[in-house]
């Protein structure tokens, strides 16, 4: 795997090849990434992989044409190649007056955040067997858990370089690390499945194989007997297991390209309140340790913690350059991008603050609610809002979690949902994207 320093070298080489050639503009990503993972099931190894891999993309500009390309070859000949590719490719593009690097009075200068992202050194195979061998044990351990689909270690480093012809170079580098069990409780046609997984930057931050295993066996033994719940109107809970897909919708519906194409239910609706009072939701790069921290982001822009919603309020697009331009507005910092491709947007850590009320206290507000666990489909049209989505979980009556439901759907409009939503105070990091348990007060319930 590459060096912070190697990466960054080869970027800022072919960047001054580009310019040498007759590019106006051009940046250039380049990304080295390495793997390792061990699989388990019943006590025998089942898979053990190793992967590495160097990519390289380059784009350019003539006047307002673009072009990206990539290659995982970084010879100078290679390299010398792709440079013509990309112009060739430029000269034949369409024009965008939208097109262009970022603002260079944006571009991160200094060095960046020390952000913590690097951990110890990999382990070796047999440290990650071990962990998988006890992960599955201790799921196996609980009652009623059958069988084992298997479970897993893993651990992984990355680099990421980017230097732009305008001045910007950066790199940094982040580790990773993994556990995870999958296992059926039950017989015949009465089998349930369930898993749980972790994973983080430093080893020392994973949860222990064991809590890790036992978990999975105890969500699976929950999920026997299930019934079916009255189809109608219900007070729906999200457990922190989907809650944050909320947020994942949030996201493509405030991104740049969405409202530059009008192609979102929040179009019209920045400096307005569109969740409940006393709702906040925060965009954090620079946590340490984070999953999806970074010190500037896809474009070379410096980023900070920004409130996208503060006490319920929208208060900004996501925009990479081209969408900000669209839009009249700044980039907001929140470009991301592969090295076969030109810029997107994306949120780095993002996540929703916790609540007032504990997550016992909104269990108990209703006589009898639904707590959701899994989600299934892909039923949310991001242009209207409108949700219906399959879903797995447990009715609650009387503030108890009670038996297990399945072969459910749960239906409303997310511009109805983020308005009367209200977070419990259980929120934690564990994901890229997190929110606590979230109630939403009133959801269409079906049976299948």
């Amino acid at each position: 795997m590459l060096s912070p320093e190697d990466a960054r070298t080869a970027a800022e080489r072919l960047i001054e090849a580009a310019v040498r050639a007759g590019a106006d503009a051009a940046d250039v990503l380049c990304a080295s990434n390495r793997s390792s993972s061990v699989e388990v099931r019943l006590g025998e190894l089942e898979d053990v992989t190793r992967s590495e891999s160097e990519d390289i993309g380059l784009r350019v500009f003539i006047g307002n044409r673009s072009a990206t390309v990539s290659s995982s070859d970084l010879s100078k000949d290679a390299l010398d190649v792709l440079v013509e590719r990309a112009l060739a490719m430029a000269a034949e593009a369409p024009e965008d007056p939208y097109a262009g690097l970022a603002p260079s009075e944006l571009l991160h200068r200094g060095p960046g955040a020390d952000l913590d992202l690097v951990g110890r050194a990999e382990p070796d195979p047999a440290e990650l067997k071990q962990r998988a061998l006890q992960a599955e044990s201790a799921a196996l351990g609980v009652s009623c858990v059958t069988n084992s689909s298997g479970a897993s270690a893993g651990a992984s480093g990355g680099t990421i370089a980017l230097a732009t012809s305008t001045g910007f170079s950066g790199a940094y580098s982040v580790t990773g690390f993994s556990c995870s069990a999958s296992v059926i409780a039950g017989e015949g046609a009465t089998m349930q499945r369930d898993h749980a997984w972790h994973s983080a930057r430093h080893i020392a931050d994973l949860d222990s194989p064991e809590s890790i295993g036992k978990l999975a066996g105890e969500r699976a033994a929950a999920r026997l007997n299930p019934e079916r719940p009255k189809s109608g109107p219900m007070p729906v809970l999200f457990d922190p297991r989907v809650s944050h897909t909320l947020l994942g919708h949030l996201a493509g519906a405030i991104s740049g390209s969405s409202v530059a194409r009008k192609s979102t239910f929040l179009l019209g609706k920045l400096g307005e309140r569109i969740f409940a009072e006393g709702v906040t939701i925060v965009d954090d790069p620079l946590r340490l340790r984070g999953l999806r921290s970074r010190p500037f982001d896809g474009e070379g822009l410096g980023v900070e913690r920004m409130e996208i919603v503060s006490d319920g309020i929208l208060r900004t697009w996501m925009a990479d350059s081209a969408s900000a331009r669209q839009l009249g507005i700044a980039p907001t910092g929140h470009a991301a991008r592969g090295a076969g491709g030109s810029p997107g947007v994306s949120p780095s850590n993002f996540y929703m603050t916790a609540g007032k009320r504990s997550r016992e206290e909104l269990l108990a507000l209703y006589p009898e609610a639904l707590l959701v666990v899994e989600l299934i489909g892909q039923g949310v049209n991001g242009v209207t809002g409108d949700y219906s989505r399959g879903a797995v979980g447990f009715l609650v009556r009387d503030g108890e979690i009670g038996p297990a439901v399945q072969e459910i759907t749960i239906a409303s409009n997310l511009a109805d949902m983020f308005a009367t939503l209200e977070p419990a105070s259980d929120l934690e990091f564990r994901r890229g994207i997190d929110a606590p348990t979230i109630l939403i007060p009133e959801m269409t319930v079906a049976t299948a």
